[in-house]
């Protein structure tokens, strides 16, 4: 009957995990993040509600894995080239580093007076925890809704990115200094340093090893050797840490963010997500629900009370701080961010769990905390989208950087579609292209020389994308590394002809354009394919690329979707996968498009799926 029992509880919750996004894109409730979602079923189907689901081993080992992998993604969603600080500023804008940092400041000053408050008051005993759980944001909630509002890329955008990722690490490493200092091995803060160690080796050995011509063969097929790799650091660095007596999702962040530092493969990242996302973390917050007891927080009056209370904390402690963006930003931007910055999730279950095992909280104050968590994920997105004023969400330019004016760079930076990219063209002092130096329809800038010092004085690496294409392959190879790995730079294309700087660039994922390789093909395109050719250089039929970031249209059936215009969808790239377009294809947020038709119409599209016009 046991061994029955468990098995009924665990298909109810991955019954539960399966169908809540469904139901929520079936009622159009796509508003409320699915995690949140899961938590409500968790509600409805456990201890507070039908008490459908009993937990068991099964259920708790699987929600302990989810959530150690919840904790490992959350590192790997770490971008730290967002912290590197060369980039151009746009006019009258604030450096968003430094800003970002000084808000985040605020927001912990603000943040642990407010705990204060809460223990003078009687409600919390431990005015540390609470500052940690005021302090943080969730990565989960602000980036997902940064990229659906298209400002990642903005100055604001950046603003408020990185101050979610501040308080992610910064609150994520003093709740491992706090459990080391309240559980029973107190006194062990030190051995942290063990764990950190740690990691500083284990980076250095999967940057030797990341390279290696021998390991890439083997991450296909049966062997899939980076994702052995990835699994076996979380397990060793979750074991570390237990070892030292910290908590085991410490272990697991620090791995996250070994391999965020690694800059992964995006195939294996997506992987990551999906096994993530797609089995255990569901289980873990379908189960926060199932084990919440809310009637419990609702028959004591002071944990009742402490629910209102904290929520108002959150935003006092986010919107207080914000003021300082007053400078450079209208007040509705600035009031919509600080509500964005109010959601926080993850690492507040965290820190409420930690903080009830350890016997620093009761069990009705941790779901206290737990549930404001609930409630902030739910308004803060909303209030954001309110109130967030559109003039920010305009098309935003692709800044194109070529390096090396010439007879390819020149004319193609004046064919590129005005309306979604800004080229800017660099060279050296001594290369004169035939008078086309001084001519005013180029945007073209003289440098000493193509040294990185020389690079980084002008502010090339401020790029979307950065163009190589000078006649020394060596430079281009050197300058294209240097822009990926420090700059962080999304799109490098090099002009490179030799298989083994070829090689080297691809394994640094740089898009690599070979004069001779590419008349060649072109050369058999035309012998065998010239009607496919013809596809690639006419424009009244030629391909183009639209993103599909517009929510709206998430879950739409090809066949519902409802634009008319002259064209046609002939491919969808969703991830890895590349998939033929029919009827009962689903548009999915973040797709890519590969779409042929007349341009006016191309148009119309991308405007609409791109920037939701």
């Amino acid at each position: 009957m046991e061994a029955h029992a468990s098995v009924s509880s665990l298909v109810i919750v991955l019954l539960a995990a399966f169908l809540t996004p469904i139901l929520l894109h079936r009622f159009k409730l796509n508003i409320i993040p699915v995690v949140v979602a899961e938590i409500i079923v968790g509600l409805i189907i456990g201890e507070s509600g039908l008490q459908l689901v009993h937990p068991d081993m099964w259920l708790e080992t699987l929600s302990l894995l989810g959530f150690i992998f919840l904790m490992f993604l959350s590192g790997v969603e770490i971008d730290f080239s967002a912290f590197v600080g060369g980039k151009k500023k746009e006019k009258n804008t604030p450096n968003s580093f430094v800003v970002a940092t000084v808000y985040f400041i605020g927001i912990f000053i603000l943040s642990y007076a407010l705990a204060l408050l809460f223990v003078w008051a009687g409600f919390i005993d431990n005015a540390f925890l609470m500052t940690l759980i005021i302090s943080t944001i969730s990565l989960g909630v602000v980036v997902p809704t940064l990229k659906e509002a298209q400002i990642m890329k903005t100055n604001i955008g950046q603003t408020i990115l990185l101050v979610a990722v501040i308080s992610d690490l910064v609150t994520m490493v003093l709740l491992a200094v706090f459990v080391s200092m309240y559980s029973d091995g107190q006194g062990n803060t030190w051995l942290l340093l063990i764990l950190f160690g740690a990691g500083v080796l284990l980076y250095f050995l999967g940057k030797y090893f990341r390279n290696q011509s021998y390991l890439e063969t083997m991450t296909k097929g049966t062997i899939q050797i980076d994702t052995r790799a990835v699994f076996t650091l979380i397990i060793l660095l979750v074991a570390v840490s237990e070892s030292i007596g910290a908590e085991n999702i410490l272990g697991a962040f620090l791995a996250g963010v070994l391999v965020s530092l690694l800059s992964p493969n995006p195939e294996m990242v997506h992987k990551l997500d999906s096994f993530g996302y797609g089995f255990l973390i569901p289980i873990f917050f379908v189960m926060i629900g199932v084990e919440l007891d809310i009637w419990a927080l609702f028959s004591d009056p002071k944990t009742l009370l402490l629910i209102p209370l904290l929520l108002i904390g959150l935003f006092i402690s986010k919107i207080v701080p914000a003021l300082l963006l007053s400078k450079w930003f209208d007040w509705k931007t600035i009031f919509s961010s600080a509500f964005l910055l109010t959601s926080t999730l993850s690492l507040v279950i965290a820190a409420a769990k930690i903080g009830e095992r350890i016997e620093v909280l009761t069990a009705q104050e941790s779901g206290a905390l737990i549930l404001v968590a609930v409630i902030s994920c739910i308004i803060s997105p909303i209030l954001f989208r309110k109130l967030f004023p559109k003039h920010h969400t305009a098309v935003q330019k692709f800044k194109v950087v070529f390096i090396g004016a010439n007879q390819m760079t020149l004319p193609i930076s004046r064919e590129l579609d005005s309306d979604y990219y800004e080229p800017y063209i660099f060279h050296v002092k001594q290369e004169k292209i035939n008078g086309h130096v001084s001519n005013p329809v180029f945007h073209i800038v003289e440098v000493e020389n193509y040294s990185i010092e020389a690079l980084e004085k002008q502010e090339v690496f401020n790029a979307d994308i950065l163009v190589l294409f000078t006649g020394d392959e060596n430079i281009n190879s050197d300058i294209a590394i240097y822009a990926k790995e420090h700059y962080g730079i999304e799109r490098v294309i090099a002009r490179a002809e030799s298989p083994i700087i070829e090689k080297e660039l691809r394994n640094h994922d740089i898009d690599v354009f070979s004069v001779f390789f590419s008349t060649k093909t072109l050369l058999k395109a035309f012998i065998e394919t010239p009607s496919i050719l013809n596809i690639l250089t006419k424009e009244e039929s030629a391909l183009f690329e639209i993103d599909m970031n517009n929510s709206r249209y998430e879950g739409v059936l090809l066949r519902n979707f409802p634009f008319t215009g002259d064209v046609i969808i002939v491919r969808v790239f969703r991830g890895s996968d590349s998939i033929v377009p029919h009827g009962d294809t689903q548009l999915m947020l973040y797709d890519r498009l590969i779409v042929t038709g007349s341009k006016e119409y191309v148009d119309d599209l991308r405007m609409l799926l791109e920037y939701g016009k």
